[in-house]
């Protein structure tokens, strides 16, 4: 199968969505799948090699193709512009099934005369979305409701006339289904993980918590560090966040004010391939996130499959997307979401009953077979062979 997957971010890219972009498309390269993913040049000098920046093996299979746009020195709209008409010329007249997860790239290109059959997956309700993010980013601006009108339309569109449409929890596939009807070839497909075999992990004979990931509002390490504060027996260790961003600033000056100094380490933002590593230093990894737009049911964290195959107690917020994933005492300690006497509680629970953290954390690594990046890429196979197949009958 040959599939053309558009995804209009700098690459490689340090965020989730580019980790999960190159974990999927190498997947489905590594099933025997001719992938050619199409993103912006990298704007780190030198340019990175995406492969070794991932820590996966160059792959035949996959090619990576950059869009000749600056990456530099022009506006983000301009870029915007140059991505779609470039992705519009690429799709034009080929054969190849087309993916993206870019509502503007899916809308733009099912516009298009002699179109390739495209799969659209989604990771949120776009209005809803954007109305949430000033309150879940530092950084995000009110949308204006013309704009929110404009992606209340696509969505609409692309919920209609996709060939295939993937969601990341089943939570997300119920809210559009509500909205805009039942539709054929909708699938299902959470994120993944790297699953590999190995020797067990000496387990540190401090109690240390892990959070690792980005360090926005809606991430809830806020809440997490004042967790920290009513748990004094407790270290923690923050993995992530970017010196150019205010978040990471904003969170260490609330640790220290919360005379969390001695007890919390941040490390800074932290090469994909080291993360595992990291979380080894910890024996209760934590999921913090509070209720959101997001959070509810649109999120398949990558962290979460991470904590699963690290064999360790995981507590996390009690989130309808969360429990898609995890039970409370079965594999995972749930607690009240946006609460820090809640986290507080629950840490201290998993930190003072070390066969309850073993028996959680033996559970999680049991459970997440299921959510490898060959699941993954076998879950997609299964809906591009049926959209294919409709393509062909059609």
């Amino acid at each position: 199968m040959n599939i053309l997957y558009f995804a209009d971010i700098r690459f490689p890219l340090e965020r989730a969505n580019g980790i999960q972009t190159m974990e999927t498309c190498w997947a489905l390269a590594d099933r025997g799948h001719h992938v050619s993913l199409v993103v912006r040049p990298d704007t780190h000098v030198p340019a990175r090699d995406p492969f070794a920046y991932y820590g996966r093996p160059a792959n035949e299979r996959l090619v990576i193709e950059r869009a000749p746009i600056p990456g530099r020195g022009i506006p983000s709209a301009a870029r915007r512009v140059g991505y779609l008409s470039f992705a519009a010329g690429r799709a034009m007249g080929r054969r190849e099934l087309v993916m993206t997860r870019d509502l503007a790239v899916a809308s733009m290109l099912l516009r298009l005369p002699g179109r390739p059959p495209l799969v659209y997956e989604s990771h949120g309700y776009a209005p809803d979305v954007a109305a949430a993010l000033p309150q879940l980013l530092s950084t995000a601006r009110p949308p204006s409701p013309r704009k929110l009108a404009r992606l209340a339309v696509r969505e609409a569109f692309v919920w209609k006339h996709a060939h295939g449409y993937v969601t990341i929890t089943r939570g997300l596939e119920q809210e559009l289904t509500r909205r805009f009807g039942a539709r054929q070839r909708v699938a299902v497909v959470p994120d993944g993980v790297r699953v590999e075999s190995g020797e067990a992990r000496l387990k540190p004979d401090t109690t240390t918590v892990v959070y690792s990931g980005h360090l926005y509002p809606w991430k809830g390490v806020d809440v997490l560090l004042e967790a920290f504060a009513q748990v004094p027996e407790v270290k923690g260790l923050i993995i992530g966040g970017h010196e150019q961003e205010s978040d990471l600033g904003r969170l260490r000056a609330l640790a220290s004010r919360l005379g969390l100094d001695s007890r919390v380490t941040f490390t800074g933002p932290v090469a994909p391939p080291e993360v595992a590593a990291k979380l080894a230093a910890g024996d209760i990894l934590a999921l913090p996130n509070p209720a959101s737009a997001i959070s509810s049911h649109a999120t398949s964290p990558l962290k979460l499959f991470e904590y699963m195959a690290a064999d360790r107690a995981i507590v996390a917020s009690d989130l309808p997307a969360i429990r898609e994933v995890l039970t409370h005492d079965e594999n995972a300690w749930l607690v009240t979401p946006g609460d820090p006497g809640a986290l507080a509680a629950g840490i201290r629970q998993l930190a003072a009953d070390p066969q309850l953290r073993q028996r959680l954390g033996a559970a999680a690594r049991v459970a997440v077979a299921e959510y490898s990046w060959q699941r993954r890429a076998e879950r997609l196979e299964a809906l591009f062979t049926s959209v294919l197949a409709a393509s062909s009958a059609g």
